[in-house]
């Protein structure tokens, strides 16, 4: 009892501490994401990052061509697809559309007043606009969180049957490593956001500072898509789903992976794969600014692009 006692004194001076830290980060705007300086060109030159606007009029052959709309994770950019990008315009028969996600790439105070529904948004706003181009080969790769954000535009039945060809998922977060995510609730009011650790290279590409706000979003997004895998939803007809998932991934447990397999059920023509990765990194199809890469990553990154794209020519 006395034991418990002093962890409980220990824990209110804790607490007591981190509500009389300041909740507001100090944010250098020249290095940061988080400033007034835009680092992502996306926002100001859409059309060299989406195909609907790069493409006025599509031909024939390039409403064919397979497009694969990628998408990273929470508190990115669409750095995180840049790798992919340049492997794909190696190929030059695979057009690629990289999505901002809402409320990213801005300011620390748009970040932090924006929702995961603000963050869903321009997927469905390139999605939609390629169909009403007449693209009839759309495909989709996402990253970390934007796999909730398109497992529950499925669920929502917002990704018609047979119009989605291939789904890829690299390292799905919907259940998380990081059991602490589950307590931003309690100790997000009092921390205000949350420091992360960049490279200088992923300072312009990542937040530095991540909004309490922002992490609850993050929570109520894959708490639902849990709950929805859980009581089960059909994937759209005629789609293929390859899930990539990291052993030892340090942001989304290896769990996420099993419940996306159990929760999706199969319709006409649909099918879902699991791939296990020997990875201890999250999102491995992202491996630059990162510290320590051995060419062990760059294998593992390597295969999976030559998987992704084995699968899209078929």
């Amino acid at each position: 009892m006395e034991t418990k006692n002093i962890f409980f004194k220990l824990l209110v001076i804790f607490l007591f501490c981190l509500s009389a830290c300041s909740k507001s980060p100090d944010i250098d705007d020249t290095t940061m994401l988080d400033g007034d300086l835009i680092f992502d060109a996306s926002l100001f030159h859409p059309e060299l990052y989406l195909v609907s606007m790069a493409i006025d009029t599509p031909s024939t052959a390039q409403k064919n061509t397979p497009v694969i709309i990628v998408v990273h994770g929470y508190s990115a950019s669409t750095f995180e697809w840049d790798e992919f990008r340049s492997y794909c315009d190696a190929k030059t028969n695979i057009l690629v559309s990289q999505v901002l996600l809402g409320g990213h790439g801005r300011t620390y105070e748009e970040f932090k007043n924006s929702t995961w529904e603000d963050w869903q948004e321009p997927i469905m706003t390139e999605y939609n606009a390629l169909r009403a181009k007449g693209y009839t080969n759309i495909n989709f790769a996402g990253s970390s969180t934007a796999c909730p954000l398109v497992m529950d535009l499925i669920k929502k039945g917002e990704i018609s049957d047979n119009d989605m060809k291939n789904i890829f998922l690299v390292d799905p977060i919907v259940i998380p490593s990081d059991k602490l995510l589950t307590l931003i609730g309690l100790v997000g009011p009092m921390m205000g956001y949350f420091e992360t650790k960049n490279t200088p290279e992923e300072e312009g590409h990542w937040y530095h500072f991540r909004p309490q706000e922002t992490l609850k979003q993050l929570l109520n997004l894959i708490e639902k898509v849990r709950k929805d895998l859980q009581s089960g939803f059909n994937l759209p007809a005629g789609t293929r789903m390859k899930v990539y998932k990291s052993i030892k991934d340090p942001s989304a447990d290896a769990v996420s992976a099993v419940l996306i397999y159990k929760g999706l059920k199969k319709s006409d023509g649909s099918n879902i794969e699991i791939e296990m990765l020997d990875s201890e990194l999250h999102v491995v199809t992202r491996l630059n600014g990162r510290d320590n890469i051995t060419q062990h990553d760059r294998d593992i990154q390597a295969h999976v692009f030559n998987d992704m794209y084995e699968i899209l020519m078929q």
